[in-house]
């Protein structure tokens, strides 16, 4: 069955009791898997939409040369949401966490929208990181709870699936609103779209998944240790960004005092993360890095994409976004294809070729820096890194899930999220310094072409994907 499509026609002479066997859109989770999915719609049209309104914003607020901060504030603040929704959910159930993450979300939106310099922007973009990151963990909880083991890839697929409509419509309605509207009404527009999700996905979460995993045992007090170490790991995430931003001196004491609050949590002995992810130990640990290494690298990349096509190349936002549309379509068909039955048995395999297509593709984009290369490049090199994506990412979270006990699936989530997000701020951090060291931030002022600026941030992005080849060699125990 694909990921969207009715229930096969035999599952109809099946008893009404026994639907909630039938599929993701039996009649028990056909409200659950609708609301769900809906949520990552609206994830998806945020994050393309907003990718293409971004330049003009930063230009606008005269920000360019925080353009990486917009990106990374919101990967920072939800590194704490993560490790909060992991334990709420664990704890109490993944309800409290969906509803709270939501509203956060397009509070933050508004907040953006609303800002009348870069700054504010920015913390516009952490409230709504933190709303995400409540989110995206309490998804993921529902996922594990509500949805047997053989049904996990498809609504996985599913929710890749989700990401197709907004990558084609979302970069057109953004552009189209940024070049008639304004900007503003890019961020200010999307918050109505939080009432549906609302509506369909709280009361089917707390019919089928609220609570605890094992209402049986006694609920344990929130674990103020891991609290205290994830409110380390956003603030010194954010502290190396700014570092990187701030190319002064001086900016070395925010370095290491962001190296000090960071050490503990990922690489102490009670860190967030699994042991031995630094080192790509095989098995669960492998699974989280490949997370961090596939999203951080091609992430920060596509940050960059129409930055780059609008100041080097003279493209409308409208038109640079839409040079990523087709990267929804294939995302979701490289979802599909890990979804598949037969793929179980070579899983590892899929997952290494797919890391070779997310690096093919960003060491492909800045090609069109040269005059002589055509724009659709862009467009092509996406489609096949956003296909690898696609089956690298779903297969983190279907392998995750499957070596997660039920009641560490909140905490297990969480750090998958957690290495997603940190190498984001990271890497954001890194090409950041980068783009701003080679004269990036002077784009805005029509002071020039800056291909190095760029070169800065795509080739390193394609070195850390090739590491991710090997990385998604150990993601199986032997």
């Amino acid at each position: 069955m694909s990921a969207l499509e009715p229930i096969d026609a035999d599952v109809a002479d099946v008893p009404a009791d026994d639907l909630l066997e039938g599929g993701i859109l039996g009649r028990e989770r056909r409200a659950l898997s609708f609301g769900i999915i809906t949520v990552v719609l609206l994830i998806a049209f945020e994050a393309t939409a907003v990718g293409t309104a971004m330049p003009v914003a930063a230009r606008r607020l005269d920000g360019v040369s925080l353009y990486a901060f917009a990106f990374s504030a919101y990967f920072t603040t939800s590194l704490f949401g993560m490790v909060v929704a992991g334990q709420w959910a664990d704890r109490r159930g993944p309800l409290g966490a969906l509803g709270v993450g939501i509203s956060g979300f397009a509070a933050g939106l508004v907040l953006s929208g609303t800002a009348m310099n870069m700054w504010t922007f920015i913390a516009g973009r952490a409230v709504q990181g933190l709303g995400g990151g409540l989110v995206i963990v309490a998804v993921y909880v529902v996922m594990g709870r509500a949805y047997p083991a053989r049904l996990q890839p498809t609504i996985m697929a599913a929710f890749a699936a989700g990401w197709v409509v907004p990558s084609v419509v979302g970069p057109l309605v953004a552009g189209t609103v940024t070049e008639q509207l304004g900007w503003r009404w890019v961020f200010l527009g999307i918050p109505v779209l939080v009432v549906f999700p609302l509506a369909l996905a709280l009361p089917a979460t707390r019919r089928i998944a609220s609570g605890p995993a094992d209402p049986a045992a006694p609920v344990e007090p929130f674990d103020r240790r891991r609290i205290k170490l994830a409110l380390g790991i956003a603030t010194g995430a954010g502290l190396l960004q700014y570092a990187g931003q701030d190319l002064r001196w001086l900016s070395v004491l925010p370095f290491l005092a962001g190296a000090a609050l960071l050490g503990p949590a990922v690489v102490g002995p009670r860190a967030l993360l699994p042991h031995g992810t630094w080192r790509s130990a095989r098995g669960l640990p492998s699974v989280v890095l490949l997370r961090g290494v596939a999203a951080g690298s091609f992430i920060v990349a596509e940050s960059f994409v129409p930055l780059m096509l609008v100041t080097e190349r003279g493209l409308t936002p409208t038109m640079a976004g839409l040079s990523l549309a087709v990267g929804g379509a294939t995302w979701a068909l490289g979802s599909y294809v890990q979804a598949r039955p037969r793929v179980e048995a070579h899983r590892e395999r899929f997952m290494v070729a797919g890391m070779v297509l997310v690096a093919l593709a960003i060491l492909a984009a800045p090609s069109v820096l040269l005059p002589a290369v055509p724009v659709w490049v862009v467009a092509v090199a996406w489609g096949v890194g956003c296909f690898g994506m696609g089956v690298v990412i779903t297969s983190t979270s279907v392998l995750l899930l499957k070596l997660s006990a039920p009641r560490e699936a909140g905490a297990n989530s969480a750090a998958l999220q957690i290495s997603d997000g940190l190498c984001n701020v990271l890497l954001l951090a890194g090409g950041g310094a980068g783009f701003a060291a080679l004269g990036g931030g002077s784009v805005a002022g029509g002071s020039g072409s800056h291909p190095g600026a760029f070169l800065v941030v795509f080739l390193p992005m394609g070195v850390v994907a090739l590491g991710g080849v090997f990385v998604a060699g150990r993601v199986r125990v032997r």
